[in-house]
C-alpha cells in the first residue's frame, strides 16, 4: 500500500532506510551514523514524502522538494547545534552540494529508498507512480531529478517511468569523498494523462 506523507513514528524508520541507500554520500556531512540518523528523523518534513507500507512497516520511501521544502530538512542552526560550531561548518558546505531548488513549475525528488528484503518487488515502481500523482495534484509540468553514476539500477528504473537525461555534470572531485564522479539530471514531463489519472482518483 502507498500512503502520502510519512506516518507519524515512522522517522526514524525513514531515516535509516535513507541511510542504508544514501549512506556513502551523506557520511562526510552527517557522520557517525547513529548521529546522521538521528539528525535526519528529527527533522523530516513528513508531508514532503511518500511511503510504501507492509503491515504497517514503512519498505518504502520517496522523497520530493516542492517550493523551499524537501523531506529531509535541517537549517544552519540544527546543524550546528547537532555537531558544534567548528565540526558543522564544513558539514553545511558538503550539505550545499545537495541542494536542488525547484524551478516553477517543477517538483524536484528527493531520492527513493526500499528496504532490502523487498526489492525486486515493485515498491520503486509504485512511489515513482504516486510522485507522478503528487505532481499532476499541485500543477506541476515536470519532475526532476538527480541520479549518480554509481546507480545504474536506479537510472534504468526512471528511464522505465519515462525520465529522460537533460545534462550530467562531471564531479571526479567527489568520487572518493562520497562515491561517485558524475551526477546526470533527468526530466519526467507532467502530462495532461497524468493530471486527468489524478483528478479521477481524487473524485472517486
Amino acid at each position: 500500500m502507498v500512503h502520502r506523507g510519512v506516518p507519524e513514528g515512522s522517522e526514524e524508520r525513514v531515516a535509516a532506510l535513507y541511510w542504508e541507500a544514501f549512506g556513502r554520500k551523506l557520511a562526510p556531512a552527517l557522520d557517525p551514523p547513529c548521529a546522521g540518523r538521528s539528525f535526519i528523523a528529527a527533522h523530516l518534513h513528513r508531508d514532503r514524502g511518500v511511503v510504501a507500507l507492509a503491515a504497517g512497516r514503512v519498505v518504502g520511501v520517496a522523497g520530493y522538494r516542492l517550493g523551499d521544502r524537501a523531506l529531509t530538512g535541517g537549517g544552519v542552526r540544527d546543524v550546528l547545534s547537532a555537531y558544534g560550531f567548528f565540526r558543522g561548518l564544513p558539514r553545511l558546505a558538503l550539505l550545499a552540494l545537495f541542494e536542488r531548488t525547484p524551478a516553477a513549475g517543477e517538483l524536484v525528488m528527493d531520492g527513493i529508498a526500499v528496504d532490502a528484503a523487498h526489492r525486486g518487488q515493485g515498491v520503486g515502481s509504485l512511489l515513482l507512480r504516486e510522485i507522478v500523482a503528487v505532481a499532476a495534484g499541485h500543477g506541476c509540468r515536470r519532475i526532476r531529478l538527480d541520479v549518480i553514476d554509481t546507480n545504474p539500477r536506479a537510472r534504468a528504473l526512471y528511464e522505465r517511468h519515462g525520465f529522460t537525461s537533460h545534462r550530467t555534470e562531471q564531479t571526479p572531485y567527489l568520487r572518493s569523498l562520497m562515491g561517485f564522479g558524475a551526477v546526470t539530471t533527468m526530466y519526467r514531463p507532467v502530462t495532461d494523462a497524468d493530471t486527468d489519472a489524478t483528478r479521477g482518483r481524487e473524485a472517486r
